[in-house]
């Protein structure tokens, strides 16, 4: 079992910035924004919305894509969620490093 603590958030900010970095500058803005601890509120209707939106994915304007974003956004202030989000981020982190550290990263 993966311990729970500083260091384990450390990481856990550590490749979301990191991802964040990958996005195009607005939604990297925005996120951040969002990311912010003064943010909470905006962030918690903001990932409510998205989470709901993805769910609707069936209708045009909503896609799956709203789920995990939703879901990322909700984990900051849901502890526990923040496992879970640890668990995606470990996976993609084995199986698709360049998501997180860019093209050439070296595969485990």
């Amino acid at each position: 079992m993966m311990p729970v603590g500083p260091l384990t958030q450390t990481h856990r900010e550590q490749r979301l910035e990191r991802m964040i970095d990958r996005l195009p500058p607005r939604a990297a803005r925005a996120m951040r924004w969002l990311r912010r601890p003064q943010a909470r509120l905006a962030r918690l209707l903001a990932g409510g919305a998205l989470v709901i939106g993805g769910c609707l994915a069936i209708l045009p304007i909503f896609g799956l894509w709203m789920l995990p974003l939703g879901l990322i956004l909700l984990c900051q202030d849901v502890p526990p969620l923040q496992r879970g989000l640890d668990l995606v981020l470990d996976r993609i982190e084995a199986r698709h490093p360049d998501w997180i550290y860019g093209k050439g990263a070296p595969r485990s």
